[in-house]
C-alpha cells in the first residue's frame, strides 16, 4: 500500500485529503506545521507528499526546498495543495521542488486525478 504524507494544518482539509486517499486505497501520515512535516519526511519516507503552502511555523516552499536538499535517494514527489492564486504563484512552488499544483479549494470529486496525474509524470 502506497502512503501519502499530508502536511496540512487545517483539520477540516486534513480529514477530507485523507478521507480522499484513504477511499483509494492509501495510507496516510500526516503533520501540522512545517518543521514536522519535513521531519516526517525524512524521518519515514513516504511515496508522495501533499504540501500546504501557508503553515503557522515555516511555509510550504521553504518545507520543500528542505525535503529536497536533504534527500539522498530518488526525489519523493511532493504536490503542492494551496490557496495560493496569485500570478507567478504556480512558478515559485515548481521552483522549490513541488512537482505539481492544485489550487484549493479542492473538488474531491476531481482531485484523485488531479494527484495521480501528476505522480504519473514524477
Amino acid at each position: 500500500m502506497k502512503t501519502a504524507l499530508v502536511i496540512e494544518d487545517n483539520d477540516n482539509n486534513l480529514e477530507l485529503i485523507s478521507f480522499i486517499l484513504h477511499a483509494r486505497g492509501y495510507a496516510t501520515r500526516s503533520a501540522v506545521t512545517g518543521l514536522d512535516g519535513v521531519a516526517e519526511a525524512l524521518r519515514d519516507r513516504p511515496d508522495f507528499i501533499l504540501l500546504d503552502i501557508q503553515l503557522p511555523d515555516i511555509d510550504g516552499i521553504e518545507v520543500a526546498r528542505r525535503i529536497r536538499a536533504a534527500e539522498g535517494w530518488p526525489p519523493v514527489p511532493i504536490i503542492a495543495i494551496t490557496s495560493f492564486a496569485m500570478a507567478g504563484d504556480r512558478e515559485r512552488v515548481l521552483v522549490a521542488g513541488c512537482n505539481g499544483y492544485i489550487e484549493k479549494p479542492i473538488d474531491p470529486l476531481r482531485v484523485m486525478t488531479q494527484i495521480e496525474d501528476v505522480l504519473a509524470q514524477a
